[in-house]
């Protein structure tokens, strides 16, 4: 009977925790992902600085916790890579040779960046030489100078008694601890790490190096006839794509290694407490290689920036648009193409259904949701999410998310250009029956 009852409590404190009022976004209270952003710094190109200045000041995406550790950039020609990095890294067997080499396959990537293909060996090399997965742990226990840790921002996240779950760390029950292994699976797995490169083309580059391939294959076809006309459909779209600019933003997405036997041997070797320091503990974990971060894969994005004389927008203000919305799309490209990464929205009103996701996450309209009830699963005491249906996007009212200059609109010209609505939430198509606000939704496929 003890056991119902708990179990009854925290499924309704879990219920409570995510209710919150429609004038007030953060009062819906949810486990998020936890994400840190880091910039690989480029050499020149034009306009780099306010490319980089909009990088910079560009809104932290808002579904997921900030994690921010170290810098927010890094240079990559201070992690040089050798042959002998490349052999030993065997590229182009691994997961990482299989989309740097997709990146590859067209003459645009190559003209953009055409060291990409060494870029996850670089990351890689600065992650080490930073330690990068051990500060990420260390943020989430909250290290202290004299190497003790607390659950306190465990606690915060995930809505967990930050005390108890020290207690049960004391006692060395760890192992057994439902709460310990919750946290583990529901925060510190969904840590993230995206390491964008940032640059600014002339359009006319790229265009015409599409075109020279173009005509270069078309001089392979037999017929003259097809020959001309393949000539011709590529000046035409040489002429098209040429003028302006563009925004390109890769992305490589990494996510923290953490199981049950890495927090294992965590909670024995390396947990201290102020009750309890042991300098050799401290040691250990200065010392450890036993985090990891996992390369998941890479996106990339492109904004086109246009320049007007008579325009009303100066270029920094077009680029400075144009650069953080390049990014948006790149996380929304990310967050598609990558299930773990995908964020859950809490509902924000019955009737009508909605939630305050849109055209920033790259809604267009139809995509499906699936709703999601965060419960207590009374056997292992574990969260689990329990499917209460499915929902789909009303294309005909998606919130317009986007950035935007504070009291200016600012249309670029590869985009929508009747996007712009009155909605503040987007709204969804479905049954309402025994839904309630705060429940999750998730995109699937």
């Amino acid at each position: 009977m003890k056991k119902i009852i708990c179990f009854l409590m925290v499924s309704m404190f879990f219920q409570n925790i995510v209710l919150g009022q429609k004038d007030n976004e953060t009062s819906l209270k949810y486990r998020r992902s936890t994400l840190h952003t880091i910039l690989m710094e480029s050499e020149h190109f034009l306009y780099k600085d306010t490319v980089i200045k909009a990088y910079n000041e560009a809104p932290f995406p808002d579904k997921y916790n900030e994690h921010r550790i170290l810098e927010k950039s890094f240079n990559p020609l201070n992690f040089p890579v050798t042959d002998a990095d490349r052999l030993a890294d065997s590229l182009s067997q691994t997961k990482a040779g299989k989309f740097v080499k997709n990146l590859l396959s067209t003459a645009t990537s190559g003209i953009i960046d055409s060291e990409l293909k060494d870029y996850p060996i670089t990351i890689r090399k600065y992650f080490e030489a930073t330690g990068m997965a051990k500060e990420l742990v260390a943020k989430w226990f909250n290290r202290q100078p004299d190497g003790t840790f607390d659950m306190n921002l465990i606690g915060e996240r995930g809505f967990y008694d930050a005390n108890q779950m020290q207690a049960n760390i004391a006692k060395g029950a760890a192992r057994g601890d439902a709460l310990l292994a919750d946290a583990g699976e529901e925060l510190i797995k969904n840590t993230f790490v995206v390491v964008s490169k940032m640059n600014f083309v002339s359009n006319e580059k790229v265009a015409a190096a599409v075109r020279a391939i173009a005509i270069l294959k078309a001089n392979e076809i037999s017929s003259e006839l097809l020959r001309e006309t393949a000539i011709k459909s590529a000046e035409k779209m040489y002429e098209q794509t040429k003028d302006g600019y563009s925004v390109w933003t890769t992305s490589f997405l990494y996510q923290l290694e953490w199981n049950d036997s890495i927090a294992a041997i965590f909670y024995q070797d390396f947990w201290m407490d102020k009750s309890n320091i042991d300098a050799n503990k401290k040691q250990a974990f200065d010392n450890s290689d036993l985090f990891q971060l996992k390369l998941l894969g890479s996106e990339k994005a492109t904004s086109l920036v246009l320049f007007s004389g008579e325009g009303k927008n100066t270029p920094d203000e077009i680029i400075k648009v144009a650069t953080i919305r390049n990014i948006e799309r790149v996380y929304a490209k990310l967050q598609k193409n990558y299930d773990v990464f995908k964020t859950k929205t809490p509902i924000w009103s019955i009737d009508p259904i909605t939630a305050k996701i849109g055209k920033k996450e790259g809604l267009e309209g139809g995509e499906k949701f699936e709703i999601l009830e965060q419960v207590i699963d009374s056997k292992t005491g574990l969260t689990k999410y329990v499917s209460k249906g499915k929902i789909t996007v009303d294309k005909d009212q998606i919130w317009d998310n986007r950035f935007n200059l504070d009291g200016k609109i600012i249309e670029l010209p590869d985009e929508d250009q009747n996007a712009t609505n009155n909605v503040e939430a987007t709204v969804f198509k479905g049954s309402s029956k025994n839904l309630y606000t705060g429940m999750l939704i998730k995109q699937v496929k």
